[in-house]
């Protein structure tokens, strides 16, 4: 028996993809964003709590999360009670962070990454015989799936803009006690972008900002405020990768949904102001509008 722990939206898509292409017995300890994404992809789900997953499972499985402790504490409880536990970083940022737990790094017998560049990275930080490189299943999802994609919005010849939210000054606050800690917030970025839109080209279009799973209802609602004079929508209701496919544009900071949008070969733009932390993305397929 497999058990899956998954909590953060990221790790969810991974470790949800990775269930649907690979039969097996499975369990799941899910909670937060990710509830929502297994049960739409596998359908209803039994969730069942860790401390009963025990004595019944040959694997963990989990994925990273900064939203919440459960993957560590499940390293932990692997460890103690002698079974085997992988953790899929499902990203390119904040690698250490994802495995410290009250000031103590815990490890899992193996941690797994999606490509080249996260697998480079993972072994210049953690023991590199325990880092392997997988196909990432929510990628080779993603890839058949815009292959396929028919637009559903051919009759709107607007140029279509999607800023991806991210949750950069709470996740910032909660890791480092420091909602400043990379040199920039959300609002930052979004400020930068709009007064950079000549370096862009864009002249006029539609713009979408699609919330971060863990933002608040309504937390921005002041760029539509702000910026009266663009044409904006706060929308998460549709599938993220149905909004990217519908794009021509898709901007945000360092969010794994640049990469997805890079599978589907849109124009990809990262808003991280001058003074923020550099880019933790493979910067061969983003472009940086500070460098412009």
């Amino acid at each position: 028996m497999i058990t899956i722990v998954s909590h953060d939206a990221g790790g969810a898509e991974i470790l949800s993809n990775y269930v649907l292409q690979n039969k097996n017995d499975y369990q799941f300890v899910l909670d937060g964003p990710a509830v929502s994404i297994f049960s739409k992809l596998l359908g209803e789900i039994n969730i069942k709590s860790l401390k009963e997953t025990i004595g019944n499972t040959s694997l963990y499985l989990t994925g990273t999360s900064w939203q919440s402790e459960i993957e560590k504490l499940t390293i932990l409880t692997a460890k103690n009670n002698h079974i085997r536990v992988v953790s899929f970083i499902d990203h390119w940022v904040n690698y250490k962070e994802r495995f410290i737990y009250k000031d103590q790094l815990v490890l899992p017998d193996e941690i797994w990454v999606g490509d080249e560049d996260a697998l480079e990275l993972a072994k210049s930080i953690f023991p590199p015989e325990i880092v392997k490189l997988k196909s990432n299943p929510y990628f080779e999802s993603l890839k058949s799936y815009f292959r396929n994609w028919k637009s559903k919005n051919l009759s709107d010849d607007r140029f279509n803009i999607l800023f991806i939210c991210e949750n950069i000054s709470d996740h910032a606050k909660k890791s480092f006690n420091d909602e400043r800690y990379w040199g920039y917030t959300e609002t930052d970025a979004i400020e930068y972008f709009f007064q950079n839109l000549e370096k862009l080209n864009i002249k006029s279009g539609k713009y979408t900002f699609r919330p971060h799973p863990s933002d608040e209802k309504g937390k921005y609602d002041w760029v539509k405020d702000k910026y009266r004079e663009y044409p904006i929508q706060i929308s998460k209701k549709i599938p993220l990768f149905e909004q990217i496919a519908n794009s021509d544009l898709v901007v945000g900071c360092e969010s794994m949904a640049l990469i997805v949008a890079s599978l589907a070969n849109k124009r990809v733009v990262s808003c991280i102001p001058p003074e923020g932390k550099k880019l933790g993305l493979p910067q061969s397929k983003i472009i940086e509008l500070r460098s412009l």
